[in-house]
């Protein structure tokens, strides 16, 4: 399984950083810190460049809020030096869901596994 993992990412970009980004990384990257899903994040030693070694596929909405406002400079403490002060009512990120299996199916759609009967609803039919 290692050989066939190390042959996707020589290969495909979408399955962790590529070559160029590794080797990049490994010159110049100053490691910043790790999210809960195992993206580590780097910044270059002037801080001019940041950036995120997904871990897994490369989906950017797997970056969570507190390391998505540091990589795009809304702040400029990354959340490992100065953490975020969350609310009580929010709930914690959760990645994009779109196209899989757990992507969110109102009441009536044809993708639930069971449709609901609605009460509130009334088909039109022309006169």
């Amino acid at each position: 399984m290692g050989i066939l993992n190390s042959l996707l990412r020589a290969v495909t970009w979408w399955n962790g950083a590529t070559l160029n980004t590794q080797f990049y990384t490994a010159r110049k990257g100053v490691k910043v810190g790790e999210d809960n899903e195992g993206n580590v994040f780097y910044r270059n030693a002037d801080d001019s460049k940041r950036w995120v070694i997904f871990n897994g596929e490369a989906e950017a909405s797997r970056v969570d809020p507190d390391w998505h406002g540091w990589l795009h400079r809304t702040w400029d403490e990354p959340p490992t030096e100065k953490p975020m002060q969350h609310k009580s009512w929010e709930k914690p990120h959760q990645e994009n869901l779109t196209g899989t299996a757990l992507a969110y199916a109102p009441a009536g759609s044809l993708r639930r596994p069971e449709p609901v009967e609605r009460a509130d609803y009334e088909a039109w039919s022309p006169e």
